[in-house]
C-alpha cells in the first residue's frame, strides 16, 4: 500500500496523533460494566477505566441523580448497596428494601420491586443484588426478610418457576430447630454455574442461628449443597468445640459477602464468630468455623482449607468483608493469593491452592477471663507483614489530646475500666474495645489494584467501651425487668434509654405510641434491625411489656416462666455498644480516627496512609485534619484514583493512587456509606455512589448519584 517510506511515515504518525487524540477524549470501548457487586467475582473494587485521571478530576460533575422516593419521616433508614451494572443498566436498592433498576446514563427509573407490598419484609439494610444469564434466561437476586427473591431483570417481576412462585427462604438446610429464629441476608450472593451461594445474618445473642452456608439452584431454588459451620459429628472440627453444640449453638455465620474463583472452582467467606458474641462458656474450644477464611470446592460444598483468624471469639471480632482474591509477587514469583482484612486492622495473605500463610503468623499471648464459666483461648494468631493498618491497642499514651479539657474527660471515664492489651476480655467492670466494634476494616471491602499489588483499605480507629451484666442472679428481680435484661437491654440500654448514636431507639415513652399488641406483635415478629424473639414464651413477652409500660409486673416465677435454662447456659448479658467519646462528643482517642491506606501485598509495607474525612469546625481551632468514622469502601482504577464515600462528613473523594493525595471531593446531598461503582456506556465513565446517610447520627437520604466529566 505504501511503497514510499515518507508517505509511509506521514501516515504513521498522522495514525499515533489521531489515536492519542481519541484515547484522549474517549480512551474506553463502548460500554463496561460493573456486573458483579465490588466489581468481580474476585471482589477487587477495580475498573479497568482510565477517562478519569489526575488530570482531569477536577472537571468531574453530577451526570445524574435518582431519589427513590421512599424515606420515612422519623426514620433512620440507610442505602448500604454496591450497585451493579449491565448493558446500560443499573440494578440497586433504596432505603425500604426495594430493588430499582435505572437507564445506567440518565437515572431514569425502568422498573422497581417491592417486597413489602406482598410479603411484609423488615426493612433493614441491603448491601446490593446478584444477576445471573444463561441464553436468555436472566435471574436478579435479592434478599429481603428471610426471602430469597428471583426477579426478571426486564421487568422486576418475579420468576413463578423459582422455589416457591419466586421466593425461597433462607431458613432452608438449618435445621427444624432454626426455624422460628432471626435469619437474613445482607449481602448478595455469589453465582457459581447453576448454583447462587449465600451468607446470612443471625442473632449475636444465644438465640441464634446456625450461619451455615447454602448453595441453592438458580433455576428451581432447591438446596444443592450445606457447609456446615458449626461441625456436626464425624465432620471436620467437630472436636474443636463441646459435643452437643451442633444441636443449639448460632453463629459462624458469613454475613459480609463472598469471593470466587471460577477456573479453579473455589468460593472463600469469611465468617463471624460464635453467639453469643461475648460470653463463650457454653462453647468451650477453638470453634472452628468461626472468626475463619474458609476456600470451599463450589460444586459440593466441601472444605478445601480454612484458616481462624480469631479462635473462641469473646470480642466480636467477625471478619468484615470478603476477601480479595489477588495475585502477588514473593520470592520472584507470581502466586494467586487471598488477601483478608479484619477488623482488627490486620491483613493476612494466603496461597489461594493451599490455605499457606505467605507471610510469617506469629502467636500473642492472650490474659484469660475472669467472668464465670469462660475460658480463653491462650493465644491469637497476628501477620508479621504487612504491618497493622490500624492502631491495636488503647493505652494511657492514646488518650485523645485535642484539648487538655477532653484528655482530662477521657482519663476520668477510664478509672475502673480494664484495657492495655490487643485482647483484653470482656469484663463487668467495663472493656475498652480498641480499635472497635466496626473498625479497623469493615463491609465495604478493600480494593486491589493488579497492576502494582497494592490494596487500599479505609480503616476506624475508634475505642469502644463492652460492659457485661451478669443474669444469673435476675431471680432477684421482677420478671419483666429480668426478661427485659437477659433480651433487650444491649441494644436498648438497662434504663430504656437507647443507643447514644440513635441506632437503637429510646423505649422510654414506647407505651404512648404503640399498644400492648403492637408492641407483642415486634417482640414475636421483629422490625427493622430487631430480630423476632419467637423463642420467648408469650408470658415472658407479656413481662417485657409490663416492664417497659412501667406498668404493674405479670405474676410468675422465673423459673416457671421458662428463662431458668436460658441463664444457666448464658450467666452474662451486656449494656450495649458504647463508643468512647469525649465530653463534645468526639472519639476518646488521639487522631486519626479515620483513615484511608494504600498497602503493597508484594513487599508488606505499607505505601501510604492519610486521613480520611474531616471535621471541620477542629480544623479551624487548628488541629490537623482527624478523619472520622467511615463506612463503605473504596475502588481504585487504571485511570490512576480511588474513589470513596464513607466519611461523617458526608463528602465523596478522589485520591491519587500511588501518593495518597486528595485531588477532588463533592459534599453529599447525604452520607455515602457505601462502595462505589464505576462503569462505562457509549464510551463515557461514570462513578455511582449511594448517599443513603442514618448512620453516625447523620440524617438519612435515598440518592443514588452519578458523576462523570464534563462534556466539552
Amino acid at each position: 500500500m505504501f511503497q514510499n517510506p515518507t508517505a509511509l511515515l506521514i501516515w504513521f504518525v498522522f495514525f499515533l496523533a489521531t489515536s492519542c487524540a481519541q484515547r484522549e477524549s474517549s480512551p474506553i470501548g463502548a460500554s463496561e460494566d460493573w456486573k458483579v457487586s465490588l466489581g468481580d467475582k474476585f471482589s477487587s473494587q477495580y475498573s479497568h477505566l482510565e477517562q478519569i485521571t489526575p488530570e482531569n478530576v477536577a472537571d468531574l460533575e453530577v451526570a445524574w441523580t435518582f431519589r427513590s422516593g421512599d424515606l420515612t419521616e422519623g426514620k433512620n433508614t440507610q442505602i448500604q448497596c454496591n450497585p451493579i451494572v449491565i448493558d446500560g443498566i443499573l440494578y440497586g436498592s433504596t432505603p425500604t428494601m426495594m430493588v430499582v433498576a435505572l437507564h445506567a446514563t440518565t437515572g431514569e427509573l425502568i422498573w422497581k420491586f417491592d417486597p413489602k407490598t406482598d410479603f411484609n419484609v423488615p426493612i433493614t439494610v441491603n448491601r446490593g443484588v446478584t444477576f445471573w444469564q444463561e441464553g436468555d434466561d436472566a435471574r436478579l437476586f435479592f434478599s429481603a426478610g428471610y426471602n430469597l427473591f428471583a426477579l426478571d431483570p426486564k421487568t422486576g417481576e418475579l420468576v413463578p418457576d423459582f422455589g416457591d412462585q419466586g421466593k425461597v427462604s433462607l431458613k432452608e438446610g438449618l435445621g427444624d430447630w432454626a426455624q422460628n429464629l432471626y435469619v437474613i441476608s445482607t449481602s448478595p450472593g455469589i453465582i457459581y454455574q447453576d448454583k447462587i451461594i449465600v451468607g446470612t445474618r443471625v442473632s449475636e445473642n444465644n438465640d441464634a442461628a446456625p450461619g451455615f452456608i447454602r448453595a441453592f439452584n438458580v433455576k428451581s431454588g432447591a438446596v444443592d449443597w450445606v457447609f456446615h459451620t458449626i461441625p456436626q459429628p464425624g465432620e471436620y472440627g467437630y472436636d474443636t468445640w463441646p459435643s452437643d453444640a451442633y444441636a443449639r449453638a448460632g453463629g459462624a455465620n458469613s454475613w459480609a459477602g463472598m469471593s470466587l474463583d471460577e477456573e479453579r472452582g473455589l468460593v472463600f467467606l469469611p465468617t463471624g464468630s460464635a453467639s453469643f458474641d461475648f460470653w463463650g462458656g457454653n462453647r468451650h474450644g477453638d470453634n472452628f468455623f468461626a472468626n475463619s477464611v474458609i476456600a470451599l470446592n463450589a460444586d459440593t460444598g466441601e472444605r478445601v482449607w480454612h484458616f481462624q483468624t480469631v479462635r473462641h471469639d469473646m470480642w466480636d471480632r467477625d471478619i468484615p468483608a470478603p476477601p480479595n482474591l489477588v495475585t502477588v509477587n514473593h520470592g520472584g514469583k507470581q502466586i494467586d493469593a487471598v488477601a483478608q482484612v479484619t477488623k482488627s486492622g490486620l491483613v493476612f495473605l494466603f496461597d489461594r491452592d493451599t490455605g499457606e500463610p505467605l507471610f510469617p503468623i506469629d502467636e500473642l499471648e492472650i490474659p484469660a477471663s475472669d467472668l464465670m464459666g469462660e475460658l480463653a483461648a491462650k493465644s491469637q494468631p497476628i501477620p508479621r507483614f504487612p504491618p497493622p493498618f490500624a492502631r491495636q491497642v488503647f493505652t494511657d499514651a492514646e488518650v485523645t489530646n485535642i484539648s487538655e479539657e477532653a484528655e482530662a474527660y477521657v482519663k476520668d471515664k477510664l478509672q475502673g475500666l480494664k484495657y492495655g492489651h490487643m485482647f483484653t476480655p470482656p469484663s463487668t467492670e467495663g472493656t475498652v474495645i480498641f480499635p472497635g466494634f466496626d473498625g479497623g476494616a469493615e463491609w465495604g471491602g478493600s480494593a486491589f489494584d493488579p497492576t502494582t499489588g497494592w490494596l487500599y483499605v479505609n480503616a476506624n480507629e475508634m475505642p469502644w467501651i463492652l460492659t457485661m451484666v451478669p443474669t444469673y442472679n435476675l431471680e432477684n428481680m421482677s420478671v419483666g425487668k429480668s426478661s427485659y435484661i437477659s433480651n433487650c437491654s444491649m441494644c436498648h440500654g438497662p434504663d430504656l434509654a437507647g443507643d447514644p448514636t440513635g441506632t437503637y431507639p429510646a423505649l422510654t415513652g414506647v407505651a404512648d405510641k404503640l399498644s400492648e399488641t403492637e408492641i407483642s406483635d415486634i417482640l414475636e415478629k421483629g422490625k427493622g434491625r430487631m430480630p423476632g424473639f419467637q423463642h420467648l414464651k408469650a408470658e415472658e413477652r407479656k413481662a417485657i411489656i409490663s416492664f417497659i409500660s412501667q406498668k404493674e409486673e405479670v405474676e410468675g416465677d422465673l423459673h416457671e416462666i421458662g428463662m431458668a435454662s436460658n441463664k444457666a447456659t448464658v450467666p452474662y448479658t451486656h449494656t450495649g455498644y458504647h463508643r468512647f467519646f469525649d465530653q463534645e462528643g468526639y472519639p476518646a482517642v488521639k487522631p486519626p480516627w479515620g483513615t484511608l491506606n494504600a498497602i503493597d501485598l508484594n513487599s508488606g509495607e505499607i505505601v501510604w496512609k492519610v486521613p480520611l474525612g474531616e471535621f471541620e469546625e477542629l480544623t479551624a481551632r487548628g488541629i490537623p485534619q482527624t478523619g472520622t468514622e467511615n463506612y463503605g469502601g473504596p475502588v481504585v482504577t487504571a485511570g490512576g484514583l480511588v474513589f470513596i464515600g464513607g466519611s461523617k462528613d458526608e463528602y465523596f473523594r478522589v485520591f491519587d493512587k500511588e501518593t495518597g493525595e486528595e485531588l477532588w471531593k463533592y459534599k453529599l446531598p447525604a452520607g455515602g456509606y457505601a462502595t462505589p461503582a464505576v462503569y462505562a456506556v457509549d464510551g463515557k465513565q461514570y462513578v455511582v455512589i449511594a448517599a443513603g446517610g442514618g448512620k453516625m447520627g447523620t440524617a438519612p437520604g435515598d440518592y443514588y448519584i452519578a458523576f462523570a466529566l464534563k462534556d466539552k
